[in-house]
């Protein structure tokens, strides 16, 4: 299982997930759902308590993956498949333009 805090503006508003099986799913953290309600991290995710789930990586977190010759350079340095969406998402989305940005959460050892 893997995991990255997702900031938007510097506030930390929820947890996105990939699951051992490869399902995807983001949580909005409680304080940020009370706090900032109508502040939405993309229209297609409202802020709500029910988590959302999906199969793939939400299409707004892959938007923030780089794409051509950038993705390449990526994908070469830190030896990621292009395939493994999650994996881009938590090394290369850091610091991205705009609001949003993704924090990984080391996995621990079970």
């Amino acid at each position: 299982m893997r995991q990255a805090k997702i900031f938007y503006d510097n506030i930390f508003c929820g947890i996105l997930t990939e699951t051992n099986d490869g399902t995807f799913t983001f949580q909005y953290d409680e304080y940020y759902i009370n706090r900032y309600p109508h502040q939405f991290i993309t229209f297609t995710m409202p802020v709500r308590k029910k988590e959302y789930k999906d199969k793939r990586l939400f299409a707004f977190f892959e938007g923030l993956i780089p794409e051509g010759w950038l993705l390449d350079i990526a994908s070469k340095n830190w030896k990621i498949n292009r395939n493994d969406r999650m994996g881009l998402l938590l090394a290369c989305c850091q610091n991205c333009i705009g609001a949003v940005s993704v924090q990984p959460i080391p996995e621990q050892n079970e």
